[in-house]
């Protein structure tokens, strides 16, 4: 650290905690807190010199890069040498001589052998005069399949590594990214002192021992690597190689990341053993010798702003190296990136409202950079204290066996499914530990939790100090500014986010805010919600009975009924949030106790025999209050109740329509359509379902039946979708290789979906959706906690109405299915047809031939 720190040595201090600023050429400490002090404010970046307004100085600059003046050399660095000519040509010779790469490769071709053999293609088996010479040709053969799936592998190598060639190559993009980042990000890139010391410090004892520090951050952005590149360059620490998505690799841009540490894999692997073999290969070369990694444990990037759920494909892969005995440890790193804004927000409301992800391309890329003039804040940068992979394979092993650590490569198929399962969290918990709340997303927060239109400047500026300190309390940490006042730091995130998020109106005694985007903004405020939730699926509970109004008797709840609603929402919900490790009723009587003393809750106990809660109710002071507190727990968790009732609501459009011959697999079928085995042979496109989900959502929106617009969110609904899957409620079909076509090149048959029997909705004499059933009592469950207000109509509304609305969106289903269907039939018979033609003018070609 001594190398490359420039500001005073308080960074050693044990004082409060401090904020490190990579800005330009130097690092700055800056003190912490939000203060209420006036102090002058220290400025967090200085970017480069630029050239149209300095063209001397932003040469001299460059020229520093290039020729690799003092830090810039990047010479010295802890961990192992990368960057050396011939660094690529190394790389890809060791992970082809990899032992298992050997033996799938030889593996694969004993096999194709053998199907030759069986095809006859290689002699006959067991003829005894021609046995040795089947033998030597059987074995060429191999031999010549182990060549082709050498040269295969090696050209799939070349174009997965990554390439550190050049210093002066990394010099120069260190400069030039930096030059970008810095015009979007004006008020710089802030790590924790603390944190970076000790990370150092952890990377030296790596770097002595040949062992890689695995990276695991959290993925909102493509920013997200960019800066930890920028943050381990500028710190002397060996650059990781970053696992990324080949739908990256796109003319110029891939290339020059692949230079900078990309590493391409394929988006999915499918059944190519041969290609899953190298990577697995990869993955041990990188960890056998000491090269540190990078992947995100989430996959993709979020498009709504909290933790996804882990995704086990490449974290599988390094477990496994580590299981097997490959290599004998790994230090595991997880790191929390946030941000002010993120760049790309916006192409994610586009996607989650429906709207097909766009291909990445160069084109793409330069639209997105043009953003880069935009003042979007600071980015927080928290590394978690690293940890032994292989200290957590043995610890976990131990209390999952309630046995000594397995011997190495000793681990069946459930024990390593457990293990990884166990890691993939853990490492989600440790970020959202470590995450800093930004100043926005307290903001847009307080602004989607607040009732009424709009908010006052002094009492947003209060709702924020209170928000600030709901988030020291239950142990989260809020962004660092040094001695600047909370309505300093308001007014800087209210520019950040400008007025097509935070509208304002004019002309008033006090400045008014408004959410102008909450859809937008609800990206912000699940930045927070991680730290809430238990609170609030409490408060969603109790409302439960709050809503129904009347005397504080009346607004009771048992401890078992509490329990009871906690529990289905905390299963409604296992694929929205990261939960915590503890049981739920240790979990529940911890958020019980916080809520009491924070007088949101009042427990009333029975004194006499056990001291067990017996009810709950709102706090007096809650009530004093207005529901401050209360309400905006419940703010945080009502736009995902909303779009889990939604989820579920949609499941009625499943129902065959009244009129059996809409049905696309029975259009000559007049029984009564509540028959189970019409229900269990109606099958619909899943694609179309989800985009009429997300139909109905809006309809049910701008009608006034659904109270949040967030809640028709793509990743909501697909998350809702996903739980009726894992209860048995629908059933999908996985896609596949059409019967008729099973060559490789088909076209797959797009994955179906239907209501399982047990679950469809009856009808009446006219032939309408009743409500009733186990869908309905679902439906209705979910709905006890939902928002009430003058925007939304309970009651008949929803018997009625709603579900006539339901009927009208899935009818459409049914006849767009029907005329698929129909027309996919007359394409069949088409192209039976035509190949009837070809197979008797082939054969007619055959017989002149012949008699030719």
């Amino acid at each position: 650290m001594a190398r490359t720190q420039t500001a005073s040595p308080s960074t050693r201090t044990n004082g409060p905690p401090q904020d490190l600023a990579i800005i330009g050429n130097t690092l700055q400490v800056h003190p912490s807190s939000i203060a209420n002090r006036p102090s002058q404010e220290q400025s967090l970046l200085e970017p480069y010199a630029r050239f149209r307004q300095e063209p001397i100085n932003a040469l001299q600059e460059l020229g520093l890069h290039v020729l690799g003046e003092g830090w810039r050399s990047y010479e010295d660095v802890v961990g192992q040498e990368i960057f050396w000519p011939g660094f690529s040509e190394n790389m890809k010779s060791m992970v082809m001589a990899q032992d298992r790469l050997q033996k799938k490769m030889a593996e694969l071709a004993a096999k194709r052998v053998e199907v030759e053999i069986h095809e006859g293609l290689l002699g006959p088996k067991g003829l005894e005069g021609e046995a040795q010479e089947h033998r030597t040709r059987r074995v060429e053969r191999r031999r010549e399949i182990e060549a082709q799936l050498r040269e295969v592998a090696e050209g799939w190598t070349d174009q997965m590594i990554c390439k550190m060639e050049s210093k002066y190559f990394i010099r120069s993009a260190y400069y030039l990214v930096t030059q970008l980042l810095t015009r979007a990000y004006h008020q710089g890139i802030h790590v924790s002192s603390d944190e970076v010391l000790q990370l150092r410090a952890v990377a030296a004892e790596a770097a002595k021992n040949k062992q890689s520090i695995i990276f695991l951050p959290c993925h909102r952005s493509h920013v997200d690597y960019v800066s930890l590149q920028l943050i381990c360059y500028r710190l002397g620490l060996a650059l990781p190689t970053v696992i990324a998505g080949d739908n990256l690799n796109f003319p110029v841009v891939g290339s020059f990341l692949q230079h900078a540490g990309a590493m391409w894999i394929r988006r999915s692997f499918g059944d190519d053993q041969l290609y899953t073999t190298l990577v697995q290969s990869y993955m041990d070369t990188l960890l056998q010798n000491g090269y540190n990694i990078e992947c995100f444990v989430e996959g993709g990037r979020s498009r709504t702003g909290k933790l996804l759920q882990p995704k086990f494909g490449i974290l599988g892969f390094l477990l496994e190296s580590v299981l097997s005995g490959s290599v004998e440890d790994a230090i595991v790193c997880p790191v929390s990136t946030q941000y002010d804004k993120v760049i790309e927000v916006d192409s994610y409301v586009s996607e989650l409202l429906g709207q097909p992800k766009p291909k990445e391309d160069l084109a793409g890329f330069l639209s997105a950079s043009s953003v880069l003039s935009l003042k979007l804040g600071r980015v927080d940068v928290r590394f978690h204290e690293p940890w032994s992979l292989r200290g957590f394979i043995d610890e976990h092993s131990t209390r999952l066996t309630k046995t000594a650590p397995s011997t190495k490569g000793m681990f069946d198929a459930a024990l390593k499914r457990r293990i990884l399962t166990t890691l993939g969290y853990k490492v989600l918990s440790d970020i959202n530990k470590v995450s800093v709340v930004m100043p926005t997303a307290l903001v847009g927060t307080v602004l989607l939790t607040l009732r009424g239109r709009g908010v006052g400047k002094s009492e947003l500026v209060r709702r924020v100090e209170w928000l600030s300190d709901r988030v020291r309390a239950q142990d989260g940490r809020v962004a660092h500014f040094a001695a600047q006042t909370t309505e300093s730091v308001v007014d800087k995130a209210l520019d950040v986010l400008g007025p097509k998020l935070v509208g304002t109106v004019e002309g008033l005694p006090e400045e008014t805010y408004f959410a102008q985007d909450r859809f937008q903004l609800s990206f912000y405020r699940n930045m927070t919600i991680h730290l809430f939730v238990s609170q609030a699926l409490v408060c969603a509970a109790m409302y439960t009975k709050v809503k129904l109004g009347g005397g504080e008797e009346s607004q009771r709840m048992s401890y078992r009924e509490l329990y009871d609603y906690v529990f289905f929402l905390s299963q409604l919900f296992r694929a929205e949030f990261i939960f915590p490790t503890t049981s739920l009723e240790e979990n529940l009587q911890i958020t019980l106790k916080g809520l009491e003393q924070d007088h949101v809750l009042k427990a009333f106990r029975n004194n006499v025999v056990s001291n067990e809660i017996e009810y709950i109710e709102l706090h007096p002071t809650e009530r004093a209050s207005g529901r401050e507190s209360f309400d905006f727990y419940c703010f945080l968790i009502w736009p995902f109740v909303e779009a889990s009732w939604l989820g579920n609501m949609s499941l009625f459009m499943l129902t065959p329509p009244h009129n059996p011959s809409n049905s696309p697999n029975s259009p000559n079928n007049t029984n009564n359509n509540n028959s189970p085995d019409t229900a269990l042979e109606t099958w619909l496109d899943l694609s179309p379902f989800h985009d009429a989900a997300q139909l109905l959502g809006k309809t049910l929106y701008h009608q006034g039946d659904l109270s949040y617009f967030e809640a028709v969110n793509k990743e909501a609904l697909k998350n809702a979708f996903n739980r009726s899957v894992e209860e048995s409620i629908i059933h999908v079909t996985r896609p596949s290789h059409s019967p008729s076509s099973p060559s490789s090149s088909s076209k797959p048959s797009p994955p179906k979906v239907r209501l399982e029997p047990e679950w469809q909705p009856s009808r009446d004499a006219e032939g309408r959706l009743k409500p009733e059933g186990k869908l309905w009592e679902l439906c209705e469950r979910i709905s006890q906690s939902r928002r009430e207000g003058k925007n939304r109509r309970d009651g008949a509304t929803v018997r009625t109405r709603v579900l006539n609305l339901v009927e009208l969106v899935g009818e459409g289903l049914f006849e767009n299915a029907a005329a698929s269907s129909a027309s996919a039939s007359a394409s069949a018979e088409a192209e039976v047809e035509g190949g009837m033609v070809k197979k008797s003018r082939r054969r007619r070609g055959f017989q002149t031939r012949a008699q030719l």
